[in-house]
């Protein structure tokens, strides 16, 4: 049976030390943590690899607010993403959403195609999304795609739990579903036990860093 993940959200290199010291078995790269996370330098990003022995999972976000991206934004989006393919990272982290608030495919499946040979995870973009399922099952079709970042379209994984299940009985083994969502080691096993997860995401999954 494979280890379950725990993956922590680092903003700096001495939370990255904290965080693999206190049991994460991965990382979340991300600046600007108080606006949901951004792309954070390269420099950040060099320092942390050179620092830690677990994977690292990049952000790729170029500014806070929603996840509908202009031609610009993409570009940059793209020059993130090949940044990372340049370093010692396992995955590229992102999320892009239609005016509807529908998955944004195209865009979806452009970065992804892109990012390979880097795993590929979608974030929280997809709980805002009007039918989680739908999302889903649409993401599903994009091979690149290995894992889905989310609460179940709830606040939080406990509100979402029940979605949360039933995302990872639809995904099976073709996309890990990551739990996220107020995650800590006070509720973790009570949550493990509702949701039964391969993966958990949190800024405080395996405590303060």
């Amino acid at each position: 049976m494979n280890a379950i993940i725990k993956e922590a959200c680092v903003e700096c290199l001495q939370q990255a030390l904290n965080a693999e010291r206190q049991g994460a078995n991965r990382l979340e790269l991300v600046t600007s943590y108080s606006v949901g996370g951004l792309t954070p330098a390269k420099e950040l990003i060099e320092e942390v690899a050179q620092g830690v022995s677990i994977p690292i999972r990049v952000m790729i976000r170029p500014r806070p607010g929603n996840f509908l991206y202009n031609q610009e934004e993409h570009i940059q989006m793209l020059k993130s993403i090949d940044m990372c393919k340049k370093l010692p990272v396992e995955g590229v982290v992102f999320g892009v959403l239609k005016a509807d608030n529908t998955m944004d495919l195209k865009a979806i499946s452009e970065l992804s195609k892109y990012a390979f040979p880097l795993k590929v995870v979608i974030h929280k973009a997809i709980d805002q999304t009007p039918d989680i399922f739908v999302a889903l099952h649409q993401l599903l079709k994009i091979n690149e795609i290995t894992t889905i970042l989310t609460s179940g379209g709830k606040a939080n994984a406990e509100a979402g739990s029940a979605t949360l299940k039933e995302m990872i009985g639809i995904a099976g083994a073709k996309i890990q579903i990551m739990a996220q969502g107020d995650i800590s080691p006070s509720n973790f096993e009570k949550l493990h036990k509702e949701i039964s997860a391969t993966a958990y995401h949190g800024k405080y999954i395996v405590g303060e860093v």
